[in-house]
């Protein structure tokens, strides 16, 4: 059989430079939610022009990785095209479809953390509890709203599954931006902290059903909050 000739061309320059900014955005340079820098600082600093830059640009925001924002500037979206489609596919999905899909994930996660963590990652979990603490004494429901989105990751690092960890990153966005943040009273506040406190308790013990216990009341402690903040503004 006749194989197919490849084709003898070099990518275009706004090809590569789709490519280099793609790589950025998957290591972290521009982290997702921050807008990039604009037009004339990127065109100096990448020693091209206008229409190079804008076509590379257009690309990345047709792939889903950046979000062009009328009168606002250009947003890192995703940092990947998989995590691109995940938001995407979990706004289009039933809010307890999310949650359920969040508690398979972080119940088996918080499992294997308590059977497999370091002490270092141990570690890290209790900065982040006392991070979601400070922030909020503050009353700062979105820095809030980061903090315990970096705890859920943590505990899912600390599983040890590498493939878990690969899936959870691309989900973790998509979750986090459906669900959003939610602000709560000083009761509720209180009750949301102590179960993330006894997640990491039990992960320190290396209780692996506690953890996976903590994990799924700390999803359905979310899913009965946001039910009754819904009943609340219905009736209104």
């Amino acid at each position: 059989m006749k194989r197919i000739s490849t084709p003898r061309r070099s990518a275009s320059l706004a090809s590569q430079l789709v490519d280099s900014l793609r790589s950025h955005i998957e290591a972290g340079g521009w982290p997702v939610g921050t807008r990039i820098p604009p037009e004339q600082a990127l065109m100096e600093e990448l020693g091209v022009g206008r229409s190079t830059l804008r076509e590379a640009l257009g690309a990345l925001v047709h792939l889903g990785l950046l979000e062009a924002r009328v009168g606002d500037g250009t947003y890192v979206r995703a940092s990947s095209e998989l995590q691109s489609v995940m938001v995407r596919r979990a706004g289009s999905a039933q809010r307890d479809n999310v949650l359920e899909l969040r508690t398979v994930l972080e119940e088996y996660a918080s499992g294997a953390a308590a059977l497999r963590r370091t002490d270092e990652q141990l570690r890290r979990l209790r900065e982040l509890l006392a991070d979601a603490d400070a922030a909020c004494a503050g009353a700062d429901v979105a820095a809030a709203g980061n903090v315990d989105a970096l705890f859920h990751r943590a505990v899912v690092r600390a599983s040890g599954n590498d493939l878990l960890i690969e899936v959870y990153d691309h989900l973790g966005t998509a979750l986090t931006a459906h669900l959003g943040g939610l602000s709560w009273d000083a009761a509720g506040a209180e009750k949301h902290a102590g179960l993330h406190r006894r997640l990491v308790d039990a992960i320190e013990a290396r209780d692996e059903g506690g953890a996976r216990a903590a994990a799924a009341a700390i999803v359905g402690l979310t899913r009965d909050h946001e039910a009754e903040v819904s009943r609340t503004a219905e009736a209104r």
